[in-house]
């Protein structure tokens, strides 16, 4: 199986400080899309591992959550792709749980869920935090400059030495795309 991990805010679609609260906030990256979809007609399983702590925060339900992720999905539908599965995170920061990044719950998850070691499956970031939990789990990290990826870069360049990073999410499956051929 060739499988994809994806982070969502900053990857797939813009990300907001105040975070995304409602289907109409849900606005996608440039090219991101168009990205699932590519990898989607190649072969690759997609998946999506999001920490999604506005739950906790009373931000947004798991409701409203539902419903920006079938935004996202028709949205990748009406390009020709798709998003398999889902993978998220409802817990803050301080609630010590094993599922959000940094820590490989999510990751854990989804190859627990398709039955995969995730041994060079690429997972696609813009922080610290996904670069680690793939780090963790045994996957192959790749930084993105969208979303919060120039930041990241910028604050843990020591840390991000041996990572590939990409433009944009779109960059990155034109690569692997490239180099799979």
């Amino acid at each position: 199986m060739k499988m994809i991990i994806l982070d969502r805010d900053g990857v797939i679609n813009e990300d907001s400080e105040k975070f995304i609260k409602s289907p109409d906030e849900w606005h996608p990256i440039p090219g991101s899309l168009e990205a699932i979809a590519l990898l989607h007609q190649h072969g690759f399983t997609i998946t999506v591992a999001t920490n999604q702590s506005g739950i906790a925060r009373g931000l947004f339900t798991i409701d409203t959550l539902n419903q920006i992720h079938q935004k996202m999905q028709s949205n990748v539908q009406a390009l020709g792709g798709k998003i398999d599965a889902i993978f998220y995170c409802p817990h803050g920061p301080n609630d010590e749980c094993l599922c959000r990044k940094p820590k490989p719950g999510l990751l854990t998850q989804i190859a627990t869920t398709y039955g995969i070691s995730l041994e060079n499956v690429p997972v696609i970031g813009d922080s610290l935090r996904d670069i680690q939990a793939g780090q963790i789990s045994g996957a192959l990290p790749y930084l993105v400059r969208t979303g919060k990826g120039i930041k990241t870069l910028s604050q843990h360049a020591a840390l991000l030495q041996n990572i590939v990073v990409y433009d944009d999410l779109l960059a990155f499956a034109r690569q692997l795309l490239r180099l799979s051929s």
